[in-house]
């Protein structure tokens, strides 16, 4: 359970960075929701 919760930070920590690089908020929300499905549908199918 470390390992997975240390995997999920360090890429929520990546995630972040990409955010502030990010120009747009919009594009952030958009890539937000379409990372969520997609973890969701790995994770739960």
């Amino acid at each position: 359970m470390k390992k997975v919760c240390g995997f999920a930070l360090f890429w929520m920590a990546i995630g972040m960075f990409i955010m502030m690089l990010l120009p747009n908020l919009v594009w952030g929300v958009i890539l937000i929701i379409l990372f969520l499905a997609a973890g969701y549908r790995l994770f739960c199918c």
